[in-house]
């Protein structure tokens, strides 16, 4: 299974491409999207929405693992951020792949083991998950990684099987 993982944004946009197979994870390619600082949030929404649709092309994942949203402090950056991962959300629908959704605490929980995980011990683990020499820089890929794990991760459980293929051995 192909799947590209995603930590949005607006100015910075995480994205990681993993091939899984039966619990080995091979990291294809991750990045980020960047758009210019000081143009309008409708420029930056275009660029992001055409980025999205040339990764699609480009990788063809078979999943969207995306992380949900949650507002911490400063609303009006997390209302930009929504704006972004909304124009994701189109670009993935209408490219027909599936999207998954997960919180913070679920991406910790399946790449650490602890939903309170601190950030060095999910880049670390990113980085023995792949088998790479260093966690991926800079820590928006990294993160976009996280999410294609915790989803790789999600779908071989057995509770997922159940919801998927009404699995007989639960």
């Amino acid at each position: 299974m192909r799947i590209l993982g995603i930590d949005p944004g607006y100015a910075t946009i995480g994205f990681g491409v993993l091939d899984s197979d039966r619990g080995k994870h091979r990291l294809v390619q991750c990045g980020v999207i960047t758009t210019p600082a000081h143009t309008s949030l409708s420029s930056r929404l275009a660029q992001i929405y055409d980025d999205m649709q040339q990764l699609i092309e480009l990788f063809k994942p078979d999943a969207v693992s995306i992380e949900e949203l949650f507002f911490n402090t400063n609303i009006t950056t997390g209302i930009a951020v929504a704006h972004g991962r909304g124009v994701i959300l189109l670009a993935c629908e209408k490219a027909g792949v599936e999207i998954y959704e997960y919180t913070p605490l679920q991406v910790k929980q399946a790449v650490v083991g602890y939903g309170r995980a601190e950030k060095r011990q999910v880049m670390d683990m990113v980085k023995r998950i792949c088998g790479l020499p260093a966690a991926p820089k800079p820590d928006d890929a990294a993160d976009a990684v996280a999410l294609a794990i915790c989803h790789a991760r999600s779908t071989t459980s057995l509770l997922y099987k159940k919801e998927r293929d009404d699995c007989s051995t639960i």
